[in-house]
Order: C-alpha cells, then structure tokens, then sequence
C-alpha cells in the first residue's frame, strides 16, 4: 500500500463546514486530500503559515474554453436589436478560425485566470470538436484532449464534459455551416465518451457529458445517448436561456423547455440545467424539487441580454445552484457572485435578497450555495475544509487593510462586494500550490502562446 507525508497549513482563520475558526492547522495526506483540521491550535515547528484568510476553492461549472479568446470582440452595436443571436455571429467567426493549438493555449490562459479569480475546477462544456469545415481530426478526440493538455499545465481541477450538438433548432432542423465543427449523431458521440474515458482516467480529470440544448438535439437522441452513455459522472444542457428558445419549444411542443425537459427526462441530481433563466412559478417550483442545480452565468446572461435568473424563488424552493463564467468575459469568483446578487435587487428593488435568512451574511449565504451547487454540477463530493475532502483552497489577502480588519463573515462580504479577484493571493488544488502571491509559475510562457492567438483572431 502507497504511504503519502503529511504536510500541515496553518491558518489563523479559516471558513469550515461549520462556519469561521481561528488558528486552524489543517493536515494534508500527500495524495490530494485533508487529512485533518483542527481549530484552536499554536503554530508548530514546521507548519507553514498562510498569509490571510482560507475559504475552500469554488468549482466553475460552465465554461467553453474557446470564447474567452472572443471576449470583448462582440460588443460593437448592429442594427439596434442585437442579442444572443447575432453575438453568436462572431463565435462561430471565432471557430472558423482557431485550431487545436490555439485551443490549447486559449484554454491554459483562461484556466490561470480561473484559477487566480478563485475557482478551483472547471466544468468544461466543450462542443467545439472538428476542423472548420466539419471534419473530424485524425483522432476524434484532439480538441477534448487539447483541454485536458491545458488543464494538467495548469493544475485547475477539470470535469470534461464532451457535448453532444446535431441540429439547428427543435425538431431536428438541419444545422447552419457555423454549426459543423460541433456535431455528431449519437453512434460517434458515444465512441467519443468511450475514448476519452481512459485519457480522462489518466489526466485525474472527471468525465461526464452534455447535451447542448433541446435545440440541438431530438428526443429520440437524447434517449439513446441517456440509454448508453455511462450512469455515473454529470449530465449538463443549456435550457431556457432567451425567450426566443421558449417561443420555439412552445411552438414545437406545447411546453415550455424546462417543462419539457422535467416532463421527458429522467432529471434528477445527475443534472445541471445551465441558464433556465425564464421558468414559470411551477417551473421553478419543479426543478428546484428535482435537486438538480440550476447553474448560473451572472456576467455572460449580462453580457448577452438573456435575463435574470428567478434565484430568490428559486432558493425558496429548496433549489440548488452554482456558478459558471461561461463565455468569459469575467473569470472571477467575485465578480459572478456579485453580479448574481446584484441582478436580484435590479429587478427587486430591493437588498440582500439571497441572504439565507434575517441577520445572515449575502456573501456568506450565496459562496456556501455555490461552493455545494458547484460540487454537485462537477460530480464531486464534500466540499469544505474537512477531512476527507479535496486541499482546494483558497487564501485571501491578508495583508489587504479590508481583509485585516474583517471579522468573520465580513471577511467574504468584504472579498465579493468591496474587492473582487485581486484579492486572492494564493491557491491550492489537489494539494498543490498552483498560484503564489498573484501568480502562476508558468505565467509567462502561457501568456506568450495566448498572445499569438489574439494576433491571429484580430
């Protein structure tokens, strides 16, 4: 049996299961885990001392690697009446344009940022998988393993999730010349997961899959990749992101999507439905009952238009959610946490509307439901600072006067309202430092490849 050392941390506060704690040692096993953490402890020879606060790393559970080499190239006016729809114009610009390299190396970029904005894991839905033109590369699978590839440079944490994409829009319509890089039919599909089973295996990453929407994919599809595809490992699908998309399922089916979809499909704790920005009352009523996790994109559904996510009714419910930057254009922690509070009271008007209760902390309400929500949605367990759980931590800048002079709760009040992502100073996955003081020590070397991409895409 594989011995592992112990190596212990030392912090003097720390956010735990149970809430905040002073001078906590915190004794990692060598393979990944938290061997024990024990508060109220003298610092001890050999410990290593954490310059600030410790809270546990957040899962991102939405991202498309790809668009973060497109954020900010969207945002010149069309005709007045642009949206999802024509911002979409420019991401398949994008695809046209970019090849496993350059995946490679916009991944490993964003995945630094990820992880210095705070997040620990990422989710990736990742449907970009043939050349322009549609086919396939010599292996099937180059751009997943391209991901896997930036995320082992890296050290963030992954989930891959291979997205299955064959049409247009409902009822199997034939997909648009900007939609060939994505598709499959469900016999390829499958082949994919099964080859990238052991690459996943080998990579410590987490496979599961995805469906991209009710759009791209017909019912009987969706059934015979659910029937096959493996049972353990998260399921995603966007559902429900503009009004658009509501119009067209009515029109289809007589449903609205998230109707649908709780209607047809096996939906349970497996799921992540990411947006369901516009649901009824009984729509909401029925998915938080579902215990699948509504995932969150705050910046992106800003960005594009799409909406504000019914969060307050939601969590009312009992439902579960997490956060995910999606296309990019923010890559923090903070400011996703921050936003989705804020669109809340936008459309409120009112306060501290996700505050768990009278006299509870926003900050501390909606980290603790994202660091949960994200868990699930990346088809982990326990997350925190205990043991038995995963070293993913994150230390906050102690040296910060806001941070310094924060007590408790104030602490991630402070982070998420107040500052934002460059108050993260240090974080750990797996037991790994992988950012120090602000930075990666592969910091130059990524930002040199991802610059040669912004040439190329100009």
């Amino acid at each position: 049996m594989a011995t592992f050392s112990v190596h212990r941390l030392f912090a003097d506060r720390a956010l735990l299961p149970n809430g905040w704690a002073e001078n906590v040692a915190i004794a990692l096993d060598g393979s990944g885990g938290i061997a024990s953490v024990t508060p109220g402890q003298s610092m001890a020879e050999g410990d290593e001392r954490l310059p600030g606060p410790v809270v546990p790393a957040i899962a991102n559970l939405h991202s498309h690697a790809f668009q973060r080499a497109m954020a900010g190239l969207a945002e010149v006016a069309g005709t007045g009446d642009d949206s999802f729809w024509t911002w979409r114009e420019e991401m398949y610009r994008t695809v046209g344009l970019v090849d496993p390299d350059d995946v490679e190396a916009i991944a490993a970029k964003l995945y630094m940022e990820m992880l210095k904005g705070g997040f620990g894991r990422v989710v990736e839905f990742h449907y970009l998988h043939h050349q322009a033109n549609g086919t396939p590369y010599a292996d099937p699978a180059e751009m997943s393993l391209r991901i896997l590839r930036a995320a082992e440079a890296t050290g963030i944490g992954l989930t891959h999730l291979p997205v299955f994409y064959a049409h247009a829009n409902f009822g199997g319509v034939a997909p648009n010349p900007g939609q060939r890089p994505f598709l499959h039919d469900p016999e390829r599909f499958l082949a994919l997961l099964d080859r990238l089973g052991p690459a996943c295996a080998s990579a410590a990453a987490k496979l599961g899959y995805a469906i991209h929407s009710l759009r791209a994919a017909t019912p009987d599809e969706m059934r015979t990749i659910l029937a096959a595809a493996p049972a353990s490992g998260p399921i995603h699908i966007h559902v429900a992101e503009q009004t658009r998309e509501v119009e067209d399922c009515l029109a289809w089916s007589g449903r609205r999507p998230v109707e649908w979809l709780l209607d047809e499909m096996p939906v349970d704790e497996r799921w992540c439905a990411i947006h369901a920005t516009h649901m009824t009352a009984e729509e909401t009523r029925r998915l938080a009952g579902s215990g699948a996790v509504a995932g969150l994109c705050p910046a992106t559904e800003a960005n594009l238009g799409d909406g504000i996510f019914p969060a307050v009714d939601f969590i009312a419910e009992g439902g579960r959610v997490g956060i995910g930057t999606d296309s990019h254009v923010a890559t923090s922690v903070a400011e996703e946490l921050r936003l989705l509070e804020y669109g809340q009271r936008l459309r409120d008007r009112r306060r501290n509307r996700l505050a768990a209760g009278p006299g509870a902390s926003v900050g501390r309400s909606i980290f603790e439901a994202a660091l949960a929500g994200g868990a699930q949605a990346a088809g982990l367990d326990a997350p925190g600072i205990e043991a038995g759980a995963r070293a993913d931590l994150v230390v906050l800048d102690g040296a910060s006067p806001y941070i310094a002079a924060a007590a408790g709760n104030q602490i991630l009040d402070r982070w998420l309202f107040a500052l934002g992502g460059e108050t993260v100073r240090d974080v750990m996955v797996a037991g790994q430092w992988k950012i120090r003081n602000g930075r990666h020590d592969r910091e130059e070397d990524i930002d040199r490849a991802f610059a040669r991409v912004l040439m190329k895409l100009k």
